[in-house]
């Protein structure tokens, strides 16, 4: 049996690709196979296909505060021992403070948020600061004149 191994260039090799592991699933092939190659070698096509054109991005990190604080059914005031006062858990997830090292160390250990998604730049702390920045920019050179 002569097998033919290509690429995965398109979402319709894709689609073929997955139709085919889900067969050699559903066979149960026995290790050793020739049958049990080919879904190997697919397995791999597919994973490199998937990792360059559907991957997944790592949350937002107060999204995932967010996410966790509902798991764990939560209010911003139970944050306070991770964040800080009351004002600064509000800051932090309004997007208009960035979580610090102790902050992300301790959200880390108290709710365990993987640590590289606290990391990771917020989306919506960096929306609110580029929407401000634009602001400033618009108001134009006289921004910072006193009427009398």
């Amino acid at each position: 049996m002569s097998l033919d191994f290509r690429l995965i260039r398109t979402e319709k090799d894709y689609a073929r690709a997955l139709k085919r592991v889900e067969k050699l699933f559903e066979k149960n092939v026995k290790e050793g196979s020739a049958e049990s190659s080919e879904l190997d070698l697919l397995l791999l096509l597919v994973h490199d296909y998937e990792s360059m054109h559907h991957a997944i991005l790592p949350p937002d990190p107060i999204e995932a505060i967010r996410f966790r604080m509902d798991q764990m059914e939560l209010k911003p005031k139970d944050l306070e021992k991770y964040l800080g006062p009351s004002g600064r858990v509000s800051e932090v997830l309004n997007g208009k403070r960035n979580l610090t090292l102790a902050m992300i160390r301790k959200l880390h250990k108290g709710l365990n948020i993987p640590a590289e998604t606290l990391i990771m730049p917020s989306k919506t702390a960096t929306q609110k600061r580029s929407t401000r920045a634009s602001a400033r920019q618009s108001e134009g050179p006289f921004r910072a004149v006193r009427h009398r």
